[in-house]
């Protein structure tokens, strides 16, 4: 079988590592890197880190407008389809990227295979929203990483090749964690003792894009009394430049890092807060406390497990949460048991890919 497998954001390279060693056992996988994210610091350190096979396809698209951006992806990425005329199209999670492809896949009549498929906040201000929705939309196979998102397809009407595999990203983390510990040197560099310090990452346009949010943010990252290690990602650090932002001595503001060094950091940190859906996950794969800064999550079952908290950005919530958030002694395993890649390569081998077609008919 012949497999273009779209990528173009962090977590979507995360997510590619396992997959693509699962499907290249039985099939031929042609990588796509849209581009979406292109900083060395955001997308060539991954590939280096994780040993991800080198892109057959870079779109090189760039950053942009969401319109922008996903137009460049949907007429450069059809001309690759068109040349490489695959069997099926992988997408992933809910960017641009993954938006586009499904389009790009939909329209020239080939199934569409949509990994992470069923997630929601139910908040359509959210981009990835609408990403997800209509990616779901126009997939054929549905390859789900907790039970929630398999009972949310159903309610949506979406019920055949709908699989819980669980998370590939927790394929990768259990995969890498021990070369992380033994690679990273961030812990020493930033001069860091485990448990001393809490994580943050904000990179969500409805926090970098909002000056009151962002500005709230900043304040309650000053208040919370402990160190806060604070990789600032390239969108933050401009929308923060032009806020002139001041934070307090306790924050230290650091430049993006790789997968290793953001595992450790992650492993290390008393508490974690994020408005990114991957370090939700991370979080709660590393067993650590996860505030997270919205208002709403599409990893619902953490919130429902104990280990996520929303607080949005109200400053007091979030110093209040910050210093009494304590999750349960007992974590289920909601995202599976680290072998999703293997599934999905398995029931990929094993399914008729006509299924778009059939849908289609019906």
């Amino acid at each position: 079988m012949k497999i273009i497998s779209v990528v173009g954001a962090r977590p979507e390279f995360i997510q590619a590592t396992p997959v693509s060693r699962a499907l290249r056992k039985h099939h031929r996988e042609i990588l796509v890197h849209t581009g979406q994210h292109y900083d060395y610091k955001m997308s060539q350190t991954f590939f280096d880190e994780l040993g991800i096979p080198a892109p057959d396809h870079n779109l090189e698209v760039g950053s942009g407008s969401h319109a922008g951006q996903t137009a460049e992806i949907l007429v450069r990425f059809e001309e690759i389809v068109l040349q490489e005329q695959p069997d099926v199209v992988i997408v992933r999670g809910d960017t641009n990227s993954t938006l586009a492809g499904a389009l790009v896949a939909s329209k020239l009549h080939i199934p569409t295979v949509h990994i992470e498929a069923g997630e929601r906040s139910f908040d359509r201000r959210m981009p990835e929203e609408i990403n997800r929705l209509v990616a779901d939309q126009l997939s054929s196979v549905y390859f789900c990483v907790s039970q929630t998102a398999v009972r949310q397809l159903a309610n949506e009407g979406i019920t055949k090749n709908v699989y819980w595999v669980g998370d590939v990203m927790l394929d990768a983390n259990l995969a890498n964690r021990p070369l992380a510990r033994k690679k990273s040197t961030i812990l020493s560099d930033l001069r860091l003792a485990p448990a001393s310090y809490s994580l943050v990452t904000v990179h969500r346009a409805a926090n970098t894009d909002d000056p009151a949010r962002l500005t709230n943010i900043v304040r309650a990252l000053s208040r919370v009394g402990e160190t806060v290690i604070f990789p600032v990602h390239p969108r933050t650090r401009g929308a923060l430049e032009k806020l002139d932002a001041q934070f307090g001595d306790n924050v230290r503001l650091i430049e993006p890092v790789g997968y290793y060094d953001m595992m450790v950091l992650e492993e290390n940190a008393r508490l974690i807060a994020t408005d990114s859906g991957g370090v939700q996950r991370e979080a709660y794969f590393m067993q650590k406390p996860c505030l997270t800064l919205r208002d709403e999550t599409e990893w619902t079952e953490t919130v429902t497990a104990g280990w996520n908290k929303l607080v949005g950005v109200d400053v007091d919530m979030i110093v209040h949460e910050w210093n009494s958030f304590m999750p349960p002694s007992v974590q289920p395993p909601i995202f599976g048991d680290g072998a999703a890649g293997e599934k999905i390569a398995e029931i990929l081998g094993q399914i008729q890919l006509s299924v778009h077609e059939e849908r289609v008919a019906a």
